[in-house]
């Protein structure tokens, strides 16, 4: 028998096949809200992770939460964030450097709950749910994509994992980011994006430059003309590092392309606890002349005749005019992707959400290599402005972070793989409030945000990027409980809160961290209930389910959110969120 508490690695014998009332596959925030919900509730829960180590992005790396509205975060989600207060309350703490420097527009010290974090610190707070919990928790197992699912009709039976360990379950969760245990259920998804047409949609689909909906332009975008050949001018010397073929494409058009991903660095200009910003082994500075062109070209674009100053692409410009306000507790940053040549390996992630673990970690080294290649070529070499080099020397990875990883984060950034095609869509209409959404079990407040998908050259010569949205929201907005299931006659037993049921466009402003969490926690007691009354998950009561929620603390609707009744949703699915068929 399988003991209570975090274990690494133990034993269990593959004939032994131990049951329980829910299994959880992915130990990413949202996955372990999952499971302390339905712990909580009195049930047998495994977590299984295939890394070494819980908590996804949020203890990866992601410590400046991407909130948006923090009152419509609740629940264990607002727990987490509570516990994150309560332990920075303690001034031991605080080893390299006091409260005080911590400084953010976004963080009201008068608040019970703080969203800026170390990431082992957001580890060590979800040790202690899962632990309080008392979560089985599994690492270091993934799931058999040949063999991994056994299903008797539309139920999930058991999992087996690659060492040959199978568990049966009762209700199965895939909260992983790549919707692995959805997809070898036989579950439909979608990777890519849809096309504008298919949900009457604005923002899906190709997004090319010169569609210009935005109303500012997006640090993403190149504002400065830079040349994409190898030989500036000559297009029969090819095209360099970082620049795909092909022109804009039509705009609206549906693609498999998907949003770029990249590492969030933990970094610390604190001299005592920096470690030196690595060399790859296979470092090599052409890929990175993409950066220099940009670095220096003087030259704008002709929507853009006031191009504003370039961030640095490894420490943006809340470090290099400001040095000494500080982002994070204890001196250190969240970096993310900075302007259109920075962190993110555009259209180096096509393959990773179907492909093979080998194929993935392939696509992780090659991730790992372009950041760490960009932070040595902007530290290092010469040719690049003295004003991009010189911050560089005060800062490097943080020496207590990540420490059984050379102090390199142990979560890639997947900011979208598969998306299932649930029992309902949640799509553009659901986020900005023109389309009611039924049956809410969480919220959503972020801008339907994503990543370039690509760059490519216009008809002028100039390297344009291609992928971009940034549509702010009118008012927060309900996540359907539908949006969690798949349809029936797929399976009966299974709920994804990570990877559910959204168009690329709504799913960028969903895919959040703290959402994740509320979505966990709501797919969690949703399974207790399926569970205590016997029924498919489609079938529990979702009225009970939303009172039940509400009584834990999480926050279902605003009074500008227009949520519909349960009942009024049981029989038919809203205009404009049809299911596609493929």
């Amino acid at each position: 028998m399988i003991a209570a508490g975090l274990l690494v690695g133990r034993p269990v014998p593959a004939a032994e096949a131990p049951g329980f009332d829910v299994v959880v596959y992915g130990g990413t925030s949202g996955g372990i809200t999952a499971a302390v919900a339905a712990a909580r509730l009195g049930h047998r829960v495994l977590l299984i992770e295939p890394g070494r180590h819980v908590g996804g992005l949020t203890s990866g790396g992601l410590g400046a939460t991407d909130m948006g509205k923090q009152e419509t975060i609740g629940g264990l989600s607002r727990e987490f964030y509570r516990r994150v207060k309560v332990h920075y309350n303690d001034p031991s703490k605080w080893k390299f450097g006091r409260p005080d420097e911590f400084r953010s527009a976004r963080h009201d010290p008068a608040e019970d709950v703080m969203f800026y974090f170390e990431p082992h610190v957001a580890e060590e707070i979800y040790r202690d749910l899962l632990r309080e919990a008392k979560v089985d928790v599994m690492l270091g197992e993934r799931l058999d994509l040949r063999q991994g699912v056994r299903k008797n009709g539309a139920r999930i039976d058991a999992v087996r994992m690659e060492s040959g360990r199978s568990f049966r379950g009762r209700v199965f969760i895939d909260a992983t980011y790549e919707g692995d245990l959805m997809a070898k259920a036989g579950v439909p998804y979608l990777v890519g994006r849809e096309a504008n047409a298919e949900f009457g949609e604005t923002h899906n689909g190709n997004q090319p430059h010169l569609l210009r909906r935005r109303p500012a332009p997006s640090a993403h975008d190149f504002r400065r003309a830079v040349d994409p050949y190898v030989r500036p001018g000559d297009r029969s010397s090819g095209l360099i590092f970082g620049v795909q073929d092909g022109g804009a494409g039509e705009a609206g058009a549906a693609d498999s392309r998907v949003q770029a991903y990249c590492y969030r660095l933990c970094l610390t200009d604190a001299p005592e606890n920096r470690v030196p910003f690595p060399r790859p082994a296979d470092y090599n500075p052409a890929n990175y002349e993409l950066v220099l062109r940009y670095f220096l070209s003087a030259r704008m674009l002709p929507e853009y005749p006031d191009g504003g100053e370039i961030e640095h692409p490894v420490l943006g410009n809340n470090l290099t005019k400001q040095p000494h306000v500080v982002i994070m507790p204890n001196r250190k940053s969240d970096s993310n992707n900075k302007d259109p040549v920075g962190f993110n390996l555009v259209a180096g992630n096509y393959a990773y959400p179907e492909g093979d673990y080998a194929t993935r970690e392939k696509i992780i080294r090659d991730h790992v290599s372009w950041q760490q290649g960009l932070a040595w070529f902007v530290a290092h070499d010469p040719r690049v402005p003295e004003k991009f080099r010189a911050p560089m020397r005060d800062w490097g990875l943080a020496r207590d972070e990540f420490t059984d990883n050379g102090h390199w984060p142990h979560q890639l950034y997947v900011r979208e793989a598969r998306r299932m095609r649930g029992a309902f869509v949640m799509t553009q209409h659901h986020c900005d409030g023109t389309a009611p959404v039924p049956d809410s079990i969480g919220m959503g407040s972020y801008a339907m945000d994503s990543h370039n998908a690509r760059r490519y050259v216009d008809e002028n010569g100039h390297v344009r990027t291609e992928g971009t949205i940034g549509l702010g929201l009118r008012e927060p907005y309900g996540i359907a409980y539908a949006a969690l299931t798949p349809r029936k006659e797929h399976c009966t037993n299974l709920l994804v809160p990570v990877c559910l049921s959204a168009t690329h466009v709504a799913y960028g402003s969903i895919r959040m961290e703290p959402v994740f969490m509320l979505l966990g926690h709501s797919a969690g007691a949703a399974a207790a209930q399926a569970i205590a009354r016997g029924v498919a998950v489609q079938d529990i009561d979702v009225a009970a389910l939303q009172a039940q929620l509400r009584r834990e603390g999480q926050v279902l609707e605003s009074p500008a959110t227009s949520i519909r009744p349960a009942a009024a949703t049981k029989s038919s699915e809203p205009v404009g969120t049809r299911t596609p068929k493929t």
